[in-house]
């Protein structure tokens, strides 16, 4: 093999591999499994890396339905994110099973051409992306430790080099009051629905001095057991979005001041618990995100450049973000015909399960696959990103 086949190369393979690819993304969207619970899942994603000779290790970072796929030996370590999970009610909604497939894809594809690149392809099964914060876990586990960069592609309406998302804390808020007969003695209770109703009101009010960028939303998990009972016990769970990680905290000793006032108001004790990991915002490599970007030009497809209205708009919150501050990192969209949808929309599941949304799996695998090459084949990158991951 020459030295100026390798961008050839990985598109032949990925190319070779179209039917079990797209097998792969059909067999995930037709058994969607929720957060944490992506056991069949897992298994699909990582069984081609094994027939191929990866080495796999399942449940790693402590987290069962994670693993992670080696091959090769090479000094640059590159790793490859794919998301399998899916969205309760909606299936797959944000189209996890093409970022699965493509994962694969890419790093099948450079497997093929490793040992000429001196590269050791990742492939990192990272759970629970919609809830749970996989990735971040999968950090604090020290799952990325020996990875110098790490790529991943998402589908979206649009293919976009460089999206932004925001920064997400997720917290379930418990009030505890006192419980009382409705009508004997609803003197002698303490009345935690009540608390949830002036906290809703409170954050509410609270929207009109949002910064742009940030967002508050929420639901009601329990607002008592029956009617005639002053319920003793209720509780929510509120999402908080920003557009940085600085942004999000002011953002949250907001909110948990609207929080307090209700318990203030109603006489109730509260208490607020992180029910996952804090999703830092989107920093992508602007190097890698303009490869790609220029590998998307070469297949025919449009990309959005930086600085562009849909480009500037958030794409959600994502724990890649997490990712993208300790290492250099990339999450572009991918674009799929849904029909004017959007993610989290039945029509997008719909789509990420088309001719378009096949499509997207073999693009996006060919893409991410040229753009690892192009690292390995630049020397200056290479040394940047190496000493990017020696300093960490």
């Amino acid at each position: 093999m020459t030295e100026r086949d390798p961008l050839a190369a990985v598109a032949e393979q990925v190319r070779s591999h179209r039917t079990d690819l797209i097998a792969l993304s059909r067999s995930l969207h037709a058994e969607p499994e929720l957060a944490f619970e992506e056991h069949r899942s897992a298994a699909k994603t990582q069984a081609l890396a094994a027939e191929r000779g990866f080495e796999v290790e399942s449940g790693t970072g402590g987290l069962p339905t994670a693993f992670r796929a080696v091959y090769g030996d090479g000094e640059l370590v590159v790793g490859i994110c794919a998301e399998y999970d899916a969205l309760p009610g909606l299936g797959h909604a944000c189209g996890h099973n093409i970022i699965a497939a493509a994962g694969v894809g890419a790093a099948l594809a450079l497997a093929e051409v490793a040992d000429l690149l001196d590269l050791t392809v990742v492939l990192l099964g990272t759970p629970a992306e919609e809830a749970g914060g996989g990735k971040a876990l999968l950090l604090e586990a020290g799952v990325f430790n020996d990875i110098a960069a790490c790529v991943m592609v998402h589908p979206g309406p649009l293919d976009i080099e460089r999206p932004r998302s925001l920064a997400l804390s997720d917290v379930a808020v418990t009030f505890t009051g006192r419980e009382a007969h409705a009508a004997v003695a609803p003197f002698a209770g303490l009345n935690a629905a009540d608390a949830v109703t002036v906290a809703q009101v409170a954050v509410g009010l609270l929207r009109q001095q949002l910064e742009p960028g940030q967002m508050v939303h929420g639901i009601v998990t329990d607002g008592g057991q029956a009617a005639n009972v002053i319920p003793a016990e209720a509780a929510m769970r509120y999402i908080m979005r920003a557009a940085d990680s600085s942004a999000l905290e002011q953002l949250r000793r907001r909110v948990t001041d609207c929080f307090r006032a209700g318990a203030i108001a109603a006489g109730c004790q509260f208490d607020v618990v992180d029910t996952e990991p804090r999703y830092l915002e989107l920093a992508p490599d602007q190097w890698l995100s303009a490869v790609f970007g220029e590998e998307l030009l070469r297949l025919g497809r449009q990309p959005v450049g930086p600085g562009e209205p849909a480009a500037i708009a958030p794409f959600g919150s994502t724990d890649m973000g997490n990712v993208s501050h300790a290492m250099p990192a990339i999450h572009p969209t991918i674009g799929i015909d849904a029909q004017g949808a959007s993610i989290h929309q039945a029509a997008f599941a719909a789509a990420a399960a088309s001719p378009s949304g096949d499509a997207a799996v073999i693009d996006g695998a060919v893409t991410l696959a040229r753009t690892v090459v192009r690292l390995a084949r630049s020397s200056a990158q290479r040394d940047r990103v190496s000493a990017l991951h020696t300093a960490r």
